[in-house]
């Protein structure tokens, strides 16, 4: 395990672009284990740093984009903690796209879990250097002084040393090896697992937060692009005249598809773009486009006809997956109460508020961009793959992204904005309609899945049979993909978290006609609805409470030892179960009309329950509460944690109740909000959470955990409250809302 390292101030500068200067601390984090990397003598390339000068201003790295889900200020708190430090002085920069910071796909509810213990020891470590640094000016022992507040006390005489008047002095200590750092216990924590209010609070209620679609360059033009309506097609003629003609448009011209490789970029779809002094006019511009269209082999994708096709094929026998145990035929046999249903989920679109945007300056040898993006590095090599460039000669800034859920892991519009850059000669911001958000994104695939499952007569569960057809993620790094992968099926379906003696998963082929990519909480939302809804249908079939079956159904405590750094532990399933029955006060007497809805699931290494609680008047249905309970470990921020669990229900409520995506012709048939609607203001309900106090436990995901159990809550709340099952998604579609 190597040492923290304290950087050279000319790299420093070098790497960082921050000012040189007091103490400069390094080291290397690999985001697959929760430690320090060792590096080879003289070959020492930190990716986390932090730098402390003379005002007391401690400046941290940020390498994961912010975008919303409060990332900045969790991590950095973790280091303040440990330091001792003053929240005040406290200052973020964000890192570029670059290998040297380590792993920068900002997804997967993975930060805090893989970062949070460097962070912890760089800040132990600054601490243990302040602290030598004011015992050698006292003539101390180590062991006489504390740090407290951003000052260090002499425990003897209470003379105390600001942390800034130490910082000379520190610089000259040498870093302390890690067996000599003491990490603080939980009860000591003076910001991780407290309320902590965000680090850019002011930027964001100020309004001076730069986000991609802010940046501003001299001399910039700015772009809108017509692409085919029918994903892969190509341009087959156009007529410029109009669009030239249109106040404030300089160029119009032909954009090539960037075709990718297998297996690694993902490029940019083409069309025809049209260059303007502002964003209206290019807009305006591209409306005044007349274009033909090839519109290729996807012209003919229905996804109503395709989904039907998914239904058939899930009744039909399909790929055994592994992991399935015992023999579900023989139970289903000697069981006389077998329980069937179908489940569908429609294609989703992320439709973050902010539409993808980035600005582009092709130097010749040279590109820099300005972009909000999830994953730099993907789109920093996409440009060397593409453009030829040298990866060392291409700078991706990072902005704030107002709001990503998945779609900016995709670099399609960063690709788009330098190819114009280079044929103008010069920068270009390119911006996305709502429009062509909704209808040229990566999609979340469409899912059907069937279910089987067998009573005893006790109620108990004999068996479950479980086939899936989704097209595959794969499929945007792979063609021919057309089976859900391991990984998509290890989200809630081979590692289901019942007590299931048999259980049989199978996976029926599913091909890819739209772009597939990651949306928050990803495979999650398909397993966790069917896996619930059935659930809740087995409960009634054996006449007992959902909240009773469940427990029944996860059965006896056992921690799955050897899956992962995270095993799986029902205990702390049941116990968000037992804690959101509580809270909701599960079992009440509801007035007439009303219902309660449970649902659990276990995704990110995190457990969360939610019970949801609905009306119906006049067969409409209105959302009125929700409470969700989450066990994610060790919490950084916990008013951070309720605020994404409340993000998630909204998130998961605009899913359940009007989120689709359809195609006709090949064509994405939504364009804007009025019809792929969002949860509104006046929709939304009581939501309470509950955080779990395990903070001795790692700590696990939090972004994402909250989505999944929100639909089946609300369609098993639904049964409780008319009698009628919702196996179809979204509500919208049986006149629900």
């Amino acid at each position: 395990m190597s040492k923290i390292q304290q950087v050279n101030r000319r790299d420093f500068v070098k790497l960082i672009g921050l000012a040189s200067g007091g103490i400069l601390l390094g080291c290397n984090v690999s985001t697959s284990q929760k430690e320090f990397v060792p590096q080879e003598k003289g070959t020492f390339t930190p990716n986390l740093f932090i730098q402390i000068q003379k005002d007391g201003t401690i400046t941290l790295l940020a390498s994961r984009s912010e975008m919303g889900q409060g990332i900045r200020t969790s991590l950095a708190s973790a280091i303040a903690d440990e330091m001792e430090a003053d929240w005040k002085y406290i200052s973020l920069k964000q890192a570029t796209g670059d290998a040297k910071y380590g792993n920068q796909n900002t997804d997967g509810s993975r930060s805090v879990r893989t970062m949070l213990l460097p962070m912890r020891k760089m800040g132990a470590t600054a601490k243990l250097m302040l602290i030598s640094a004011a015992a050698k000016k006292w003539n101390l022992a180590e062991t006489d002084c504390e740090a407290k507040n951003h000052y260090v006390i002499n425990k003897i005489t209470g003379d105390q040393i600001f942390f800034g008047d130490l910082v000379d002095e520190a610089a000259k200590v040498e870093v302390p090896a890690q067996e000599r750092l003491t990490l603080k216990k939980v009860e000591d924590f003076k910001y991780i697992g407290k309320t902590l209010k965000s680090i850019d609070l002011k930027d964001f209620t100020h309004g001076t937060a730069g986000y991609g679609i802010d940046v501003r360059i001299p001399d910039m033009k700015f772009a809108a692009i017509a692409r085919c309506p029918v994903t892969f097609g190509t341009v087959k003629s156009f007529d410029q005249k109009a669009a030239l003609e249109t106040i404030g448009v300089t160029d119009v011209f032909k954009l090539e598809r960037l075709v990718p490789p297998t297996g690694r970029f993902f490029g940019a779809l083409g069309g025809v773009a049209v260059i303007a002094n502002n964003t209206w006019a290019a807009f305006q511009g591209k409306m005044n486009l007349d274009i033909e269209w090839n519109y290729g082999e996807n012209k003919s994708f229905n996804s109503v006809e395709f989904q039907e096709k998914l239904r058939k094929r899930v009744h039909q026998k399909g790929k055994l997956v592994s992991g399935s145990t015992g023999n579900v035929s023989a139970a289903f046999k000697e069981s006389n109460n077998t329980i069937e249903a179908t489940y569908t989920v429609p294609f989703l679109v992320h439709a973050p508020m902010e539409v993808p945007n980035a600005t582009a300056w092709f130097k010749g040898n040279e590109i820099e961009v300005w972009a909000p993006v999830q994953d730099p590095q993907t789109a920093r090599a996409e440009l060397a793959h593409f453009f030829e460039i040298p990866l060392e000669n291409i700078t991706v800034n990072v902005t704030f992204l107002g709001g990503g859920f998945g779609r900016k892991s995709k670099s399609d519009f960063v690709v788009e904005a330098v190819a114009l850059s280079k044929k103008i000669k010069g920068p270009v911001q390119v911006v996305w309609t709502r429009e062509d958000d909704i209808q040229h994104s990566f999609y979340h695939a469409t899912s059907v899945q069937y279910l089987k499952g067998s009573l005893d007569v006790n109620g108990q569960v004999t068996g479950w049979l479980q086939r899936v057809g989704l097209p595959s993620i794969v499929s945007s790094f792979k063609p021919m993909s057309d089976y859900a992968s391991g990984f998509e099926l290890n989200q809630g379906f081979t590692n289901n978290p019942y007590n299931l003696t048999n259980f049989r998963l199978e996976n029926v082929k599913a091909e890819s006609h739209l772009r597939i990519g990651w949306m928050r909480s990803v495979v999650h939302i398909h397993s966790a609805f069917g896996n619930n809804s059935f659930v809740d249908e087995l409960a009634f079939a054996a006449k007992k409470d959902p909240f009773e079956f469940y427990l029944n159904l996860i059965g006896e405590d056992r921690v799955l030892e050897g899956t992962s750094d995270h095993p799986f532990d029902s205990k702390r399933l049941k116990n968000v179960l037992k804690t959101v029955a509580k809270t909701s006060n599960w079992g009440k007497k509801l007035p007439k009309g009303h219902g309660l809805g449970l649902a659990v699931h276990y995704s990110f290494y995190s457990y969360v329950a939610t019970v949801v609680e609905v009306s119906s008047v006049k067969d409409k249905i209105k959302v009125e509460n929700i409470w969700t309970a989450i066990d994610c470990g060790l919490v950084l921020n916990k008013d951070n944690v309720k605020n994404q669990l409340e993000g998630a229900a909204i998130f998961g409520m605009s899913l359940a109740m009007f989120g689709k995506i359809t195609t006709k012709e090949g064509a994405v048939e939504q364009y804007n909000y009025n019809d792929y609607r969002m949860t509104r203001m006046k929709d939304a309900p009581n939501i309470e959470v509950t955080i779990i106090d395990n903070m001795d436990t790692d700590p696990t995901g939090v972004g994402e955990p909250g989505v999944p159990v929100i639909a089946p809550a609300i369609c098993n709340a639904i049964f409780n409250a008319t009698g009628n099952r919702v196996r179809s998604l979204p509500l919208a579609d049986s006149g629900l809302v």
